[in-house]
């Protein structure tokens, strides 16, 4: 079995960049920590095996994609069976309304800021972010170069 100081060390190591990655593809810090706690315990339940990979960090943030896409899948059929209703609030807007980041990358879709977060703030290369998010890296690159655009055009708009 792997030495769980391992498992803390690389916690330790990962956390902070992992929930600000969440923070930035959901636009939610609760559900952000949600994901975060969510993937680090799958790797924990799994950490004899994923201390020996090549790549845990990788492993790590397709992880906690998975679970946000997972999540964003359950409250879309809950939203339907619902009537459509469903909670308009943003957590993350009330706290850091001012942040222009946030704000730049609010109008775009989950796809395109997870390709955003993983190559502009995590430094990903196309490749990885690829098999983080499990598409090709031609589809990171479009993602991203739609995102930015995106993201430049609402910036420009605001001033």
């Amino acid at each position: 079995m792997a030495d769980p100081r391992g498992f803390e060390s690389f916690f330790e190591e990962h956390r902070s960049r992992v929930f600000g990655a969440m923070c930035l593809v959901t636009g939610n810090r609760q559900e952000a920590e949600e994901i975060t706690q969510d993937a680090f315990l799958r790797l924990w339940e799994r950490w004899d095996r994923v201390a020996e990979m090549e790549d845990p960090t990788g492993f790590l943030f397709k992880t906690a994609m998975n679970v946000f896409r997972n999540r964003a899948r359950r409250a879309s059929i809950a939203a339907r069976r619902s009537l459509g209703i469903a909670d308009q609030g943003d957590d993350l807007d009330a706290v850091e309304d001012r942040d222009e980041v946030v704000r730049a990358i609010r109008p775009l879709t989950a796809r395109q800021r997870a390709a955003l977060v993983l190559t502009g703030y995590l430094g990903f290369t196309s490749e990885e972010a690829a098999q983080v998010l499990g598409v090709r890296a031609s589809t990171v690159r479009a993602l991203a170069t739609k995102g930015r655009a995106t993201a430049r055009a609402t910036v420009e708009g605001r001033r």
